[in-house]
């Protein structure tokens, strides 16, 4: 039996990611209960609506103009108004806007609850076979590519799953750089429009992904969750995240010999070891 909508709170409802038969049914109740919706875009959220039968007024609420709309939600929820929050597609707030809106109902004591259901990032876990005990979502690595390898780098020894969202225009970029510096035969999964009617999950190795998407133009197209396995956990004489951290920071001003020596004073990883790691950072920035 369904819990009653109370007046003067924030519903954070998930929405299918592609296939409308996804929506739960409590998510459906309430987005036809609320007094208002705020949607990242309206006319994508019009669409689902029509397909709900539900005819609740909109209201934009996107990564320009979140900020702005405080002034017109908060207020509302604190007279006891009944509003629901939803992004495109998914869980709200993951990727997607939302998270000022949630964290000024937090300072004000407006009440915030979920309304759980898809997510393409625990869908892709789910159905990816790498570990799931433990993982590190990192959203949307950097456009451009400088950028997007030091933070690959910076994540190379990361002994947890890896889950990364990308779009279709920089998905084999991005594979590229993936197996260059996490290393290419890395196991590691693609999971392209998911629970829509092109749906594929694929496994391979980082080099075997990079080498497919790019010869496959269908490959490039959708919405894509690419997972990768990590490390086995270190050695003793392995370096650690922090490490490795404080070693980018240090090259940027330091022969190799010294930057090793200093990070090892300040993180305890063996010298040695660190002096490998900054001689192959130093052998890729010079390729």
């Amino acid at each position: 039996m369904g819990v009653s909508i109370e007046p003067g709170v924030l519903y954070v409802v998930a929405t299918p990611i592609g296939n409308l038969e996804d929506i739960t049914a409590r998510a459906r109740r309430l987005l036809g209960e609320v007094e208002l919706i705020a949607a990242e875009d309206t006319r994508h959220t019009r669409a689902l609506l029509a397909h709900l039968g539900v005819s609740t007024p909109l209201l934009s609420l996107h990564e320009h103009n979140e900020r702005e709309r405080l002034a017109r939600l908060v207020p509302r929820l604190e007279g006891g108004a009944r509003i629901a929050l939803v992004s495109d597609a998914g869980t709200p707030l993951i990727s997607d806007p939302g998270f000022a809106l949630v964290r000024e109902c937090h300072r004000r004591g407006i009440r915030v609850s979920p309304v759980p259901g898809p997510s393409a990032l625990t869908a892709a876990l789910s159905a990816s076979g790498l570990p799931t005990d433990r993982f590190r979502f990192e959203g949307f690595l950097p456009r451009t590519a400088d950028a997007r390898r030091a933070r690959l780098l910076e994540l190379a020894a990361e002994t947890v799953t890896l889950v990364f969202y990308e779009s279709a225009h920089r998905i084999a970029a991005s594979l590229a750089d993936m197996a260059a510096t996490l290393g290419g035969d890395r196991q590691a999964v693609i999971a392209r429009e998911l629970t829509k009617r092109f749906e594929t999950v694929r496994a391979a190795s980082l080099a075997a992904l990079a080498e497919a998407v790019a010869a496959d133009a269908e490959q490039r197209l959708g919405e894509m969750v690419v997972l990768v396995d990590g490390l086995p956990p270190p050695a003793s004489d392995a370096v650690s995240p922090a490490g490795l951290r404080a070693l980018a920071i240090l090259l940027e001003e330091l022969p190799v010999k010294q930057a090793a020596a200093l990070a090892a004073r300040l993180t305890g990883d063996a010298r040695n070891a660190l002096y490998r790691a900054a001689l192959a950072r130093r052998e890729f920035d010079d390729r």
